[in-house]
């Protein structure tokens, strides 16, 4: 059976896994830079990474020299992020925890962050979890990825989502939003950059990038087949020496929240 929008979000991901791990896009290693220069981020610093997945975002922080914790409350996710960050010399710790209630110990981090996984949060229980486990002075940093606007590929594609995708429309209007955002961090500022990334695909992985989303239709949903011969068309239509991009617009959200 198709999917339903409540579904509990823990376990959305599970058979997506090895999707997720291959085709979810990373993150810009500038962010880095941006906290270093405009929180004071070292390579001592200490990150909280909430809803960590394979991590995606927590690599950025690892490549740093960062200790961080991965919080994940799927074990399938969580594991995926412990086998895909324990590269050498890595500060990787996986943890079962979320976003509510990470199990970290009051005043363990300097850093809290998260990526794509902010909009499955409870926003009031997840801002008190974030400031008990924060040292005094620590920063929050949200980040996330958007498909580019413009680009005619990237519209159609989101129009295949319209269509067919299981409670894709549900999951786009609870995207995070800049009014989410100032209302987490309020009455605290928040500051914003913005930075650009892009993943090209050939058909196998522009496939794999549609599948490692929990909205995406699975083999036996009447979905699949529709969306499927509507993801070869936009291919066919739109490939250039046979790989489509992918462009997003990465936004980071940043402050303290006491």
């Amino acid at each position: 059976m198709p999917m339903t929008f409540d579904q509990n979000p823990t376990m959305r991901f599970s058979a997506r896994v090895a999707d997720y791990v291959r085709y979810r896009p990373g993150y810009p290693p500038e962010i880095v830079g941006a906290l270093a220069q405009e929180c004071g981020l070292t390579s001592a610093s200490v990150i909280a990474d909430i809803g960590c997945g394979p991590g995606n975002l927590a690599r950025i922080f690892l490549e740093n020299g960062n200790r961080v914790i991965g919080v994940e409350p799927n074990a399938p996710m969580r594991e995926a992020g412990f086998r895909e960050q324990a590269f050498a010399g890595s500060q990787f710790e996986a943890a079962d925890g979320r976003a509510e209630e990470t199990g970290l110990a009051t005043g363990s981090v300097d850093f809290v962050t998260a990526g794509q996984a902010f909009h499955w949060f409870e926003p009031g229980p997840t801002r008190a979890e974030f400031l008990r486990i924060l040292r005094p002075g620590g920063w929050c940093a949200l980040v996330w990825n958007e498909r580019r606007h413009g680009s005619a590929f990237l519209d159609e594609y989101e129009q295949l989502l319209i269509r067919h995708g299981n409670d894709y429309a549900k999951i786009r209007d609870k995207r995070n939003s800049a009014m989410d955002v100032v209302h987490f961090f309020a009455p605290q500022p928040v500051n914003r950059r913005e930075f650009t990334y892009t993943q090209q695909f050939d058909f196998a992985g522009l496939r794999g990038r549609l599948f490692s989303s929990s909205y995406a239709p699975k083999p036996d949903d009447p979905g699949y087949e529709p969306i499927m011969q509507g993801l070869r068309r936009v291919f066919d239509r739109f490939a250039q020496n046979g790989v489509v991009a992918f462009d997003y617009e990465t936004f980071l959200y940043y402050g303290r929240l006491a």
